[in-house]
């Protein structure tokens, strides 16, 4: 085409110009053909070039499907394989070599290094539950030595200690923990209730013996007083039986705290008393004494060793039942005798005690409360009712009262009755209520010192 429209431009041209016209076509056209031909080689090297790189792309592929089933191997098959054989015991070395080897160089040495941080991996983790399995055997071992001491061994050391033994004796002779922190603590707490235990004994062992002396005192001045009335005239007897009755509230108050403190009765008797004289007694030993009505349908008596105990008793019963009632309402004590034994009921007009009240005024005289710290300072007549009903095993309970407040039923024990009933004079200490008290007949038998 380019030589044919030169030919076609020469013949055209003028015979002036047709020399230089051909020789414009004819390096056009060779400038038309260089470029064809270069062209055509360049296109031939583009095409060589494409089908290397093809097959250079076909070959990369094909490597990285190997690499990549390699791995997927690695992942799937190899890698949990030797950690399986790591954690069986096996070494690092020796589970490399047991997989098959890996395709790669670099593979391979990832393979190599995570066999060692598995078999690291796996020896920490041994490490850490033998002393973790060390530390619950401890643990268990604590606990159980925690559970003896705190349900056996204290409990028993408590025992003890109450009972009078020294703490160097408990710590020999009780089981102890091992632990040393534990046995520290222990022996801590041993030392310091056995010393608290001593300090206790030796404060009530001093107010017992204050007490009696007060108790004497109070008996002497019982005995000067009744003496008194004997010997002077009844323009002083008025007074005197003032004073005689406010001595025996002040003896039935030092008795009820030595009672508490350990101690003992300030009086006691070596003959039987009559049911009668022992309620006497009892009314006169309360400050509202004028408010008791009596209704006695017995003539049994009461064994001399048990008289003071339950007159002491029903004493308690009766004040506390005269001080929780209106002051113009009356109390009323009814004696029965039954084949269980003397019955004696004591009924007030106050108000009906809650539950809650009732239940700890029945724990109060049930005789299980010996703890001193427990006792409320206006309520200590009903622990000495419980110690007193516990030492000669009196029956006390409470009820609602017909006559709308409360009422407290006691159980006077037949082994407490004298067997005998001709029993000692009887003891004209109180009236049935209403009037003055009287002189009380004949001493006691025994006198606290």
């Amino acid at each position: 085409a380019a030589a044919a429209a030169a030919g076609a431009a020469w013949a055209a041209a003028p015979e002036t110009a047709r020399s230089w016209t051909a020789t414009l076509a004819v390096t056009s056209w060779l400038c038309v053909a260089v470029s064809v031909v270069l062209g055509s080689h360049l296109v031939g090297r583009a095409r060589r070039t494409a089908a290397a790189r093809r097959t250079e792309i076909s070959a990369l592929k094909a490597q990285l499907a190997q690499e990549n089933a390699g791995l997927v191997h690695l992942v799937n098959v190899a890698l949990p394989g030797i950690a399986q054989q790591v954690r069986d015991g096996t070494g690092a070395d020796e589970a490399v070599a047991n997989t098959a080897p890996s395709s790669g160089p670099h593979l391979r040495q990832v393979v190599q290094s995570f066999a060692v941080l598995v078999e690291d991996a796996v020896r920490q983790a041994a490490d850490a539950e033998s002393r973790r399995q060390q530390a619950l055997g401890e643990t268990r071992r604590g606990v159980a030595e925690l559970e003896h001491l705190t349900n056996s061994t204290l409990p028993a050391a408590v025992g003890k200690l109450r009972d009078g033994t020294s703490a160097e004796i408990v710590l020999a002779e009780l089981d102890w923990p091992r632990g040393a922190q534990a046995r520290a603590c222990a022996e801590l707490f041993v030392r310091e209730l056995a010393h608290s235990e001593r300090r206790t004994a030796a404060a009530q062992a001093a107010s017992a013996k204050s007490l009696s002396r007060v108790q004497a005192k109070a008996v002497g001045m019982l005995a000067d007083l009744r003496d008194m009335q004997d010997r002077h005239g009844e323009e002083v007897l008025g007074d005197l039986l003032r004073l005689d009755h406010s001595t025996s509230q002040l003896g039935l108050i030092t008795d009820r705290l030595a009672l508490l403190m350990g101690g003992r009765s300030s009086r006691a008797w070596n003959r039987p008393i009559v049911m009668e004289s022992i309620l006497r007694g009892a009314v006169g030993r309360i400050a509202a004494y004028q408010r008791v009505r009596m209704h006695c349908s017995t003539d049994a008596a009461i064994s001399g060793y048990a008289a003071e105990g339950v007159m002491h008793l029903l004493a308690e019963l009766m004040d506390n039942a005269a001080n929780f009632s209106p002051p113009i309402d009356e109390v009323h004590v009814y004696v029965e005798e039954r084949t269980a034994g003397i019955v004696v009921t004591i009924e007030d007009s106050g108000l009906k005690m809650a539950d809650a009240a009732m239940r700890h005024a029945e724990q109060a005289v049930s005789g299980r409360t010996n703890d001193l710290a427990s006792l409320q300072g206006t309520r200590l007549g009903l622990a000495v009712v419980g110690r007193l009903a516990a030492k000669y095993g009196v029956g006390v309970s409470y009820r609602p009262s017909s006559r709308g407040g409360t009422g407290v039923v006691v159980l006077v024990p037949p082994q407490l009755l004298a067997q005998q009933r001709d029993p000692g004079p009887v003891l004209t200490g109180r009236t049935f209520g209403g009037g003055a008290p009287t002189v009380p007949g004949p001493a006691p038998a025994a006198e606290a010192p």
